[in-house]
C-alpha cells in the first residue's frame, strides 16, 4: 500500500516505520494516524520480527498537528485521542516483536508517547523531549502518564510535566528515560543495526521477555517467578531454543528462525 504521511518498508524481518510529514515536524494529523495503523497492522500480518520507527526532517513526532483543531471551539480532545492515537499506542505496545525508536529530532506531546512505548530509544544528541501539553491547557496522553514514571521516578515526572520542562538527550539517558544518545549522523546507523540484530534473534524467546518484564510492574516476586516459569517453558517448545542449544553446543553462531 502506497501511504502519504509515512513511508514503510520491511526487508529481512525488519519493519522501518518513518513518519514523513517534514513541514510539521510528524505531528500527527487523521490521515497519519490512519496510515500507521494500518502499516502496523501489516507489522502483525506479515513476516515481521522487528520494528524500527523513526522520522523525517528536524522532528520524530510533535504530537498532534494543532492545525486540524481550528480555535478548538466545540473540539473534543478525548474523542480524538480515543478514536485515532490511543488505538496506534496499544498496537505499538501489544507487538510481539522488539520495537525500536530512533528519535531524530524533536519529540513533543504524544509523541514522546510514541518513542516511550517502544521497547529500545536511540535519541541524536540534538533531539528533545518537549512536554508541551500545559501549553496548550491540556494533559499528557500517548502513554506518557503511565510509561514516564516508571522509567524516571514520579518526582522527575511530575515536575517535567508540569513545569514543561525540556529535556535534551544526554540528559535523558542520564535519568533512565531512554538507552542511548547518539551522534546525529550515526543515529540510523546505530539503530538499525540494533534493530537487525533484533530481527535476527529468537522472535518467540523476546517477546516473552518483554512479556514478563511488563507484567513484573503489577506483580509481586512470588507471582513473578511463576510468569517467569510460564515463559520459559513456552519458549522451551520453540524450534530457536533447539537451535540455540545446538548452536552452544557445536560453538557457532545461532541461526534463528523466529519460530
Amino acid at each position: 500500500m502506497a501511504y502519504t504521511t509515512l513511508s514503510f518498508e520491511i526487508e529481512e524481518g525488519l519493519a522501518i516505520l518513518t513518519l514523513n510529514r517534514p513541514e510539521a515536524f510528524n505531528a500527527f494529523n487523521a490521515l497519519m494516524l490512519d496510515e500507521v495503523r494500518d502499516a502496523l497492522k501489516q507489522v502483525v500480518t506479515k513476516p515481521v520480527r522487528a520494528l524500527l520507527i523513526t522520522g523525517t526532517g528536524k522532528g520524530f513526532c510533535a504530537g498532534q498537528d494543532l492545525a486540524e483543531l481550528g480555535d478548538g471551539e466545540g473540539v473534543d480532545p478525548g474523542a480524538i485521542v480515543d478514536r485515532g492515537l490511543n488505538p496506534a499506542i496499544r498496537a505499538i505496545a501489544h507487538l510481539e516483536i522488539p520495537v525500536v525508536a530512533a528519535v531524530n529530532g524533536v519529540a513533543a506531546g504524544a509523541g514522546i508517547g510514541v518513542a516511550l512505548v517502544c521497547d529500545i530509544v536511540y535519541a541524536a544528541r540534538s533531539a528533545r523531549f518537549v512536554p508541551a501539553f500545559g501549553r496548550l491547557g491540556l494533559v499528557p496522553d500517548g502513554g506518557y502518564t503511565w510509561i514516564l514514571p516508571r522509567l524516571i521516578g514520579n518526582a522527575r515526572a511530575t515536575a517535567m510535566t508540569l513545569l514543561g520542562c525540556e529535556l535534551g538527550a544526554a540528559q535523558a539517558v542520564d535519568w533512565g528515560l531512554i538507552w542511548a544518545c547518539v551522534d546525529d549522523d550515526k543515529l540510523l546507523t546505530e539503530a538499525i543495526t540494533a534493530a537487525r540484530r533484533l530481527a535476527a534473534g529468537p522472535t518467540r524467546a523476546l517477546a516473552l521477555g518483554k512479556r514478563a518484564l511488563t507484567a513484573s510492574a503489577t506483580h509481586k516476586l512470588d507471582e513473578q517467578l511463576d510468569i517467569e516459569r510460564d515463559c520459559q517453558r513456552q519458549a522451551g517448545r520453540s524450534e530457536d531454543f533447539h537451535e540455540g542449544i545446538r548452536a552452544f553446543l557445536e560453538k557457532r553462531e545461532p541461526r534463528f528462525q523466529g519460530r
